[in-house]
């Protein structure tokens, strides 16, 4: 493979409210990213409405299915919708429509976010639910897990009413071939991160894993929500845990910070890196990272739930770059996106196929006028028997000179918001082509040489 140096633009790409030109009508609440009719155009379910992306040229509504994440659950290569704020699963008619699926009978909850993933490698994904509150009441909802039986019906494997959960996100970050999950929880509760023993098992290894996302003096933070992400380009996924921090007669709570993972020398454990220029706001919500610029390192937009608090601080949402060496600055005004209205909703997708990322967010929808920059972008396709269809848990990497590029395929990140599940990278300057190297959530790994850049590449998995 020909060798590059990603070199940063210089020339900052802004943003643009396009929400009403494309016909859009978004309410808050978190957003989905999903191609659920097979045309290759991304749609939207944001704000618990399902709209149909009419090849970028706008959107048109579909129905109301409630906040969701999506994945085939079936293997029928229609991505299917489950809402965590109903309770629902939506089985996916072949695009044409949804008809609801009968679930197990569940433990009375409220939720706030749910991921799908295959946690127990049978090739086909199953659900993680967050459990929330009734802080009135003072009651813990219990968060559990649906395990998927063979596409036909679902079971209740484990409930648990701990933790006040609020985000729930998954990732391979021990490369073991099985689907772990990082569980952002509320009221200065310890974070959990469910180490998967891959037969859908699970041992909470935050503290082993140094993962917790506390400080001294504290048990835990207010997470709302987590994102996994490679933000060093070193092959390995790191995360990004948000935290609402209150500053008071307590002192100062934990605050968000990056966790590094360091690798298979050091176990995969985390090493706290500390706010890496993530300026202090009281409100921090829901994080979502991104490529915005294309030049190679993942950027962090992180939304809050407040505006302008009541003693009068500010409190916006806030687009940081990611500079590399894990140095991460505010462009926010500079793209066009300053003071943003308090809300969870912050998800990724190139919904006009342009080759940059654009951001829904408060009820609106930032289109991306983009730079010169590279960028190519995957969709992984599972075979529906070992492998599921949505490609849940995959990974792929690209090795630029030094840097190696990782991006995963993933259903449910920050606080119940869903990214599209093409995978987008920016290259820089470097103009192609790359060789993809794929890792399947069934431990295989797949070659695809000489890639051609500035387009959409399909892969689907050869066993």
């Amino acid at each position: 493979m020909i060798l590059a140096i990603m070199v940063m633009a210089h020339v900052a790409p802004t943003f643009l409210d396009q929400t009403a030109a494309l016909g859009l009508k978004l309410s808050e609440g978190p957003a989905c990213w999903i191609d659920y009719d097979n045309d290759g155009w991304p749609d939207l379910c944001a704000g618990g409405t399902l709209w149909h992306n009419d090849e970028g040229k706008g959107f048109t509504r579909v129905f109301d299915p409630g906040l969701c994440v999506a994945a085939d659950f079936d293997n029928d290569s229609y991505p299917d919708l489950f809402s965590y704020s109903q309770m629902k699963l939506w089985h996916n008619d072949h695009g044409k429509g949804f008809t609801e699926v009968k679930l197990p009978p569940l433990p009375p909850t409220v939720s706030c976010g749910a991921c799908w993933g295959d946690f127990n490698g049978d090739g086909y994904v199953d659900l993680y639910v967050g459990g929330f509150e009734d802080w009135d009441k003072d009651i813990t909802y219990p968060s559990f897990i649906l395990m998927n039986q063979g596409g036909k019906s679902f079971r209740l494997a484990w409930s648990d009413a701990s933790f006040r959960t609020r985000g729930v996100t998954a990732c391979d970050f021990r490369r073991s071939g099985s689907l772990d999950v990082y569980v952002s929880n509320y009221r200065l509760q310890p974070n959990e991160l469910w180490i998967n023993d891959g037969r859908g098992d699970f041992k909470d290894g935050a503290l082993a894993y140094n993962a917790a996302a506390t400080s001294p003096g504290f048990d835990g933070g207010h997470s709302i929500g987590a994102c996994w992400g490679d933000f060093d380009n070193d092959g390995e996924f790191d995360l990004f845990a948000g935290n609402f921090a209150h500053r008071d007669d307590r002192g100062d709570q934990p605050k968000s910070r990056f966790l590094r993972n360091m690798g298979p020398r050091h176990g995969f454990r985390f090493e706290d890196m500390g706010t890496c220029g993530v300026f202090y706001q009281e409100s921090y919500a829901s994080p979502a990272a991104g490529d915005f610029d294309n030049d190679g390192c993942l950027d962090l937009f992180f939304t809050t739930v407040y505006g302008i608090a009541s003693f009068g601080r500010p409190n916006f949402p806030v687009l940081f770059k990611n500079c590399g060496n894990w140095v991460f600055t505010d462009v926010t005004a500079a793209t066009g996106l300053s003071r943003l209205e308090p809300t969870s909703q912050a998800a990724w997708a190139d919904f006009n196929h342009d080759g940059q990322l654009d951001l829904v967010t408060g009820g609106r929808l930032f289109v991306n006028h983009g730079n010169a920059n590279h960028w190519i972008e995957v969709r992984l396709t599972g075979d529906g028997k070992t492998v599921n269809r949505s490609a849940i848990g995959a990974q792929a990497r690209i090795r630029l000179g030094s840097k190696i590029l990782s991006r995963q395929v993933e259903a449910g990140t920050g606080q119940g918001n869903q990214n599209d599940l093409t995978l987008h990278f920016g290259l820089g300057t470097f103009s192609g082509p790359v060789d993809l190297e794929v890792f399947w959530p069934n431990g295989k790994s797949q070659i695809v040489p000489h890639a051609r850049t500035n387009r959409i590449v399909d892969v689907a998995f050869r066993g």
